[in-house]
């Protein structure tokens, strides 16, 4: 199955790769999974026939253990302290969702994920990690580096970071939630409580 980056950058994995990095999980069976619960009517045929079906519980603590099984593979191999505390801080986070999965997913579609900010290899320094993968992105011949609304600084390999966003919603560095549109703030003007002038 291709990734993300292979598909964007129309590139075959080669034989002696097998087109994966190093500590790059494999999220296609939380794809799939994903793909059979969601109730996104975007693609060319609904999910669902009936528009009142809704994942049931088990099969939504099912979709968090696959992720939470990959973050827990990644936490066995972690380079260092810091990347494992932060895949411990994902993996505790999950386990509340499968012990109370919630109603329905909570996660962002598959279009606001293909809409994020892409960083272009020039502006990432070469010291420059996935939080989550702690593979340095430009050690990736196609990397595909997404930046999160939140924050300039929370970039993540859009390979690392879909399956959370897809399922949870939030950012996995500081937890805003990505799935709320950003709020216009009006200004109050006095002349906007009297548009008319009855009251001068």
């Amino acid at each position: 199955m291709a990734t993300q980056y292979e598909v964007e950058h129309n590139i075959k994995p080669t034989a002696e790769s097998g087109g994966r990095r190093r500590r790059q999980v494999d999220m296609s069976t939380f794809t799939s999974h994903l793909h059979q619960l969601s109730t996104d009517d975007t693609a060319s045929a609904p999910r669902h026939h009936n528009p009142h079906a809704t994942p049931n519980p088990v099969d939504l603590a099912a979709l968090f253990r696959l992720l939470q099984d990959q973050m827990g593979t990644l936490a066995m191999t972690a380079p260092t302290e810091a990347n494992r505390d932060f895949l411990r801080q994902l993996f505790e986070s999950l386990e509340d969702d499968i012990s109370n999965p919630p109603t329905r997913i909570q996660g962002v579609s598959q279009q606001y994920l293909d809409g994020l900010d892409r960083v272009p290899r020039k502006q990432v320094k070469e010291d420059e990690a996935c939080p989550i993968c702690a593979e340095k992105y430009l050690d990736d011949q196609y990397c595909l580096v997404v930046e999160l609304p939140c924050h300039h600084s929370h970039r993540f390999d859009l390979e690392c970071v879909g399956p959370w966003l897809l399922s949870k919603g939030n950012c996995p560095l500081c937890r805003k939630d990505l799935t709320k549109k950003k709020e216009v703030v009006v200004e109050d003007d006095e002349e906007d409580d009297d548009p008319n002038g009855l009251y001068a």
